[in-house]
């Protein structure tokens, strides 16, 4: 359970593995066997870095499935609600390449300030 959160939330991150585990300072091997759950038990340590890089509480990796869900609903309603309002401000699906454009780039720019 814990390595599918830690999974899900570094996903959600835009991280890869190696970047998690190059930023929390820990073996890439050692982040995924705790992401396949072959590590069922990582230590408090290990965890707390993870918590750090991610930048959520030490609760949000030891989430359960339903916690999860309501997470993953939340943002998928604040997304439609995003593309709603651009729809009735006038932005067409053309325009929304653009604003795709204009998020790789925020994205790169704090992918950059995190290194």
């Amino acid at each position: 359970m814990i390595g599918k959160n830690i999974y899900e939330i570094r996903r959600r991150r835009g991280l890869t593995l190696t970047e998690l585990a190059d930023r929390a300072g820990i073996a890439k091997s050692y982040l995924s066997s705790i992401e396949r759950n072959l590590n069922k038990n990582p230590s408090v340590n290990v965890m707390e870095k993870l918590a750090l890089v991610l930048d959520v509480d030490l609760k949000a990796l030891l989430n359960t499935e339903k916690q999860f869900e309501s997470e993953n609903q939340q943002l998928d309603k604040e997304w439609m609600e995003f593309v709603t309002d651009l729809k009735d401000s006038g932005v067409g699906k053309d325009q929304l390449k653009e604003y795709k454009t204009l998020f790789e780039f925020i994205k790169w720019q704090n992918e950059k300030k995190m290194k």
